[in-house]
C-alpha cells in the first residue's frame, strides 16, 4: 500500500518529538498534557463511545477482536494499536484498513496548525511533549474526523500514566499480567498489576481476563475504590474449548508423505500453502458459553493458539457487556473477520511463521501453537531478536530442542538491544547460535537456509525484526535474489 503523502509528512514532524518506543526513558509519563491537549482540540477523545484495553499480552489482539465485531455489527469503529509493522497508519485505522484518505489529511493539518500555535510556555510545567502523546492526540482527531460510531484504544504502556487513559471509555478491558518493562512499571506483578489497573474508570464495568490470584486481588481493590464493576473472565465464561484445523490434520491424511524425506516438505508447502497469496491460513474453531449470552458462541478464528480462544472470549463479553442486545450470529462473524500482523502469521514461501512475541508467556504459547501446527516439520529454524529490557535469560530455554539451527541478532534499529546478555542467555540454556547485530545480514541468511533447506523459520521475539523480516521478504518477491 501506497504511504499517505499527509502521513509522511506527519511522521516527519513528529519523529522531532521524544519517541518512548526508540529511547526509552523514565519520568516521562503524565497525563496533564494531553487533558491540556484534548481541552485545546474541543476534547475529540469524547467524540464517539469507546473501549479502553491495556494488559501484558494480548491487549493488541483483543482490541482487534472487538472492533471486528463493532464493525460486523454495522457500526464505524476506530482502532487504534501499536506498534505499527510496516505503515504508520496500521496504528490509526479501522478493523478492515485505512478510513478515506481525507480523514488523514484534515487530521494531520489540524494537529500540525494546533500544536504548533502552543508554545512552551503554554504547556503544563513546560514539559516537552513527547511522540506518543502526538499520536494519540493524533487517533482522536482522525476518529472525529472519520465521523467513527465507535472506537477502540489499546494501551501504550502500563495504563495509569499511558496517554490513552483520558478516555472515558463504556467498558475498560484488561488481558493477563506478566512481569514487562519492570524499570517503568515495578518489578513486582502486584506494581505492574497496579498500574494496568489504572485504566478502571469510576462506575465504569471492568472484563479482566485470568490472572493469578495476587494479581486479581489488585484489581479487585481498585475496581472496588472506583465503585466499577469487575467481570471475571474465569467466573463468566463456561466450556470454553478450542482446536486447531491445522496443516498437521491435513497432512496426517497423506499417507505419502514421511518425515526426513525432502520430498515430504517440497509437497506438503506445494499442497497446503497458498503461493498466488503469499499467504496461508489455517483455522481454529472456538466455543465458549456464558449467562451473559443466549446461547453457546461457536466460531472460527484466524489467530491461532489457546491464548486467542481466551482473548476472543474477553472481547465476546466486553461487547456484549456494552451492547447486551447484540446477537451471537454477530459476534461470531467478527470473531471470524478479525486478523492481526504478526500474531502467529503465516507467509511462504519459505515456509515462515512471524509473531511477535516478547514475554516468557507469549513466547511459550507461540512455541505450543507451532508445534500443534507445524508437528510433521522436522527441520525447523529460529530468528530471535528482542530489546534489551526483555527476559531473554528465561525465553531461551523454550526454545531447547526445538531446532536445528538459531539466527540471534538485534530487532532493527528502532529499539535498543544488548547482544551480549542475548549471547550469554543462550548459551545458558545449552543453544547453539549464530549471532551477528548486522540484522539485515541475518534475516537474508535465515530465510535463505530455510529456502535452501526446505524448512520452517519462526521469527519471533519483536515485533521490529518482524517488520524489518516483511520489508526484506517484500524485497526478496521483487528482486528474488536467494
Amino acid at each position: 500500500m501506497k504511504k499517505l503523502p499527509s502521513i509522511q509528512k506527519l511522521e516527519s514532524w513528529i519523529d522531532s518529538y521524544l519517541n518512548f518506543e526508540k529511547t526509552p526513558k523514565k519520568n516521562i509519563f503524565w497525563l496533564d498534557t494531553m487533558r491540556f491537549f484534548c481541552e485545546k482540540f474541543g476534547h475529540p477523545e469524547n467524540f464517539a463511545p469507546c473501549f479502553h484495553v491495556a494488559g501484558s499480552k494480548g491487549k493488541g489482539s483483543v482490541s482487534t477482536f472487538i472492533a471486528s465485531i463493532l464493525d460486523e455489527a454495522g457500526f464505524k469503529t476506530g482502532l487504534y494499536t501499536s506498534p505499527h509493522i510496516l505503515d504508520f497508519i496500521e496504528r490509526v485505522s479501522s478493523p478492515n484498513g485505512p478510513f478515506e484518505e481525507e480523514a488523514y489529511d484534515r487530521a494531520v493539518q489540524e494537529i500540525m496548525d494546533g500544536v504548533q500555535s502552543i508554545s512552551q510556555e503554554e504547556l503544563p510545567g513546560q514539559r516537552p511533549i513527547t511522540w506518543f502523546e502526538l499520536v494519540t492526540l493524533f487517533s482522536f482527531l482522525v476518529f472525529r474526523q472519520a465521523k467513527v460510531d465507535y472506537s477502540v484504544f489499546e494501551v501504550g504502556l502500563g495504563g495509569r500514566l499511558d496517554s490513552t487513559n483520558i478516555v472515558n471509555p463504556k467498558v475498560s478491558v484488561i488481558t493477563p499480567i506478566e512481569l514487562e518493562h519492570t524499570e517503568f512499571l515495578g518489578d513486582t506483578l502486584e506494581k505492574i498489576a497496579f498500574e494496568k489497573g489504572g485504566i478502571i474508570k469510576e462506575n465504569t464495568p471492568v472484563v479482566i481476563a485470568r490472572q493469578q490470584p495476587n494479581v486479581r486481588k489488585v484489581f479487585e481493590k481498585i475496581a472496588s475504590e472506583k465503585h466499577a464493576t469487575a467481570i471475571f473472565i474465569e467466573d463468566t465464561i463456561e466450556n470454553l474449548d478450542f482446536k486447531i484445523k491445522n496443516i498437521t490434520e491435513c497432512i496426517k491424511n497423506n499417507t505419502i508423505l514421511t518425515n526426513g524425506n525432502s520430498d515430504f516438505h517440497k509437497n506438503c508447502i506445494k499442497k497446503y500453502t497458498s503461493l498466488e497469496n503469499q499467504n496461508i491460513l489455517p483455522l481454529m474453531s472456538v466455543s465458549f458459553s456464558s449467562k451473559i449470552f443466549s446461547r453457546p458462541v461457536k466460531t472460527t478464528l484466524q489467530l491461532l493458539g489457546k491464548f486467542q480462544a481466551e482473548n476472543a472470549a474477553l472481547a465476546a463479553i466486553a461487547v456484549k457487556t456494552v451492547l447486551p442486545t447484540i446477537s451471537e450470529e454477530v459476534i461470531e462473524r467478527g470473531l471470524a473477520k478479525a486478523k492481526l500482523p504478526a500474531r502467529f502469521e503465516i507467509l511462504d514461501p519459505p515456509l515462515i511463521v512471524l509473531d511477535g512475541a516478547h514475554t516468557v508467556n507469549s513466547v511459550t504459547f507461540t512455541m505450543e501453537t507451532m508445534n500443534q501446527v507445524f508437528a510433521p516439520f522436522s527441520h525447523r529454524i529460529l530468528l530471535f531478536a528482542c530489546a534489551a529490557d526483555k527476559d531473554a535469560k528465561d525465553i531461551a530455554p523454550l526454545f531447547k530442542n526445538q531446532f536445528d539451527e538459531i539466527f540471534l541478532t538485534k530487532p532493527g534499529n528502532v529499539k535498543q538491544s544488548d547482544l551480549g546478555k542475548l549471547g550469554e542467555a543462550f548459551e545458558q540454556a545449552g543453544l547453539s547460535y549464530d549471532l551477528n547485530e548486522d540484522f539485515k545480514l541475518q534475516i537474508q541468511k535465515a530465510i535463505k537456509k530455510a529456502r535452501e533447506e526446505e524448512a520452517l523459520l519462526l521469527v519471533t521475539g519483536s515485533f521490529y525484526l518482524v517488520a524489518e523480516v516483511k520489508k526484506i521478504l517484500a524485497d526478496v518477491n521483487s528482486r528474488n535474489p536467494f
